[in-house]
């Protein structure tokens, strides 16, 4: 590890001190030399964040950032506005400013080989964050969501919202068909297949027996997915499948597949310019959603979204935190998951954290009285500044 030359950092809510000898690469020692603020650097961590359009990774990169700062590290938290030559030049310049450790959450996990070819180079430990940085095997370890599972509950929501399934998750007798249109996330996001794959692996079997039914036909992930998770993209599309499926003819749309609550609100858009709805009462169809964003959540609060997959980044963002130290502590962080993850190159290993559905009725219980936003946010839809 390159992390010797600079170790004293404070363990936090404590008095001790670390101190790690140079160690070419053949693990980290321990040294007395110095401790944080007494003249050695600091450990610093480089924190790669995607983009400050969305609001998840706002909150991401802020409790990151706020987590190793805790444990006395310095941190380089950077923004690349979901474009590929800024992230690959902030990484950049995070190794040649001297980062002991770097966490990235990637725009395009295909496009870092040379970066993390750099990091190597330096014994530079790399952290994907919820993204999976592919094609490389200078990828240490993997934090993220059980992805699969994201999209196996999305799709359960979008057959409980429907009608098919009950709240526990048995058929209701209904038979359908239901008419739906799927939408997956961008395709240079790894997560992106995980969503999808998990999603058809519960409605395929479905659609070969017609109870579910996609007049469009469009049910490729290539044709369906969505570059860069853009709400204008989702929504232009969806107005498409409106115009050429569903106008002029007595076809019924039931439900949309959508993998992430930003593509929900510009699907959302498309319906209600197209008359339909206002709510779900009125007969607007049921749409899904990952990620909880506030704007979201007040829409299924007013009835108007069905579901979204609330995943809790404040326990992503602590197991990245904890995998950072125990790199500068020359251990190897805990995973929970050595098989999944093939990047193409090698299998990471990962830490997979649960996720909760969320109907109306899960708001306050699952997100307000964990402290995740108030009510008061939920009804205005904004979070307080």
């Amino acid at each position: 590890m390159r992390l010797g030359k600079k170790m004293g950092a404070v363990a936090a809510g404590t008095a001790l001190t670390l101190s790690l000898a140079a160690c070419g690469g053949e693990g980290a020692g321990s040294s007395t030399d110095g401790a944080a603020g007494d003249g050695d650097e600091n450990v610093k961590v480089g924190v790669a964040m995607p983009t400050q359009t969305y609001e998840r990774w706002i909150q991401d990169g802020g409790n990151v950032e706020a987590g190793l700062e805790e444990l006395g590290y310095d941190v380089d938290l950077q923004f690349a506005n979901d474009d590929i030559p800024t992230q690959t030049q902030q990484i950049d310049s995070m190794i040649t400013g001297g980062v002991d450790v770097l966490i990235i959450a990637s725009i395009d996990g295909t496009a870092l080989t040379s970066q993390l070819e750099a990091a190597a180079a330096e014994n530079i430990p790399v952290i994907a964050y919820d993204r999976l940085i592919r094609d490389s095997e200078n990828v240490d370890f993997y934090t993220t969501f059980d992805n699969f599972a994201v999209g196996v509950a999305q799709a359960n929501a979008l057959l409980r919202g429907m009608g098919y399934l009950d709240e526990n998750g048995e058929e209701t007798g209904e038979e359908g068909p239901y008419n739906v249109e799927l939408f997956a996330g961008s395709p240079d996001d790894n997560n992106a297949t995980f969503f999808y794959e998990g999603a058809m692996s519960v409605l395929q079997p479905l659609l070969d027996d017609g109870t579910v039914v996609v007049p469009s036909g469009q049910t490729n992930f290539d044709t369906v997915s969505t570059q860069r998770w853009e709400l204008e993209t989702a929504q232009s599309r969806m107005e498409d499948l409106l115009t050429s499926t569903y106008t002029g003819n007595d076809t019924e749309l039931h439900g949309v597949l959508a993998p992430a609550d930003v593509l929900s609100r510009g699907i959302n858009n498309a319906l209600q310019s197209a008359g339909m709805g206002p709510t779900l009462e009125d007969g607007l169809p049921v749409i899904t959603g990952q990620d909880a964003e506030i704007a979201n959540i007040k829409l299924i609060n007013d009835g108007v979204q069905s579901s979204t997959i609330f995943k809790d980044t404040r326990l992503l963002a602590e197991q990245a935190v904890a995998a950072a130290q125990s790199f500068v502590e020359g251990e190897d962080p805990e995973a929970n998951d050595t098989e999944t993850y093939d990047n193409g190159v090698k299998v990471v290993p990962s830490y997979l954290l649960e996720v909760e559905t969320v109907f109306a009725e899960d708001i306050e219980p699952v997100l307000v009285d964990s402290g995740y936003y108030t009510m008061d946010e939920v009804e205005s839809g904004q979070t307080a500044e």
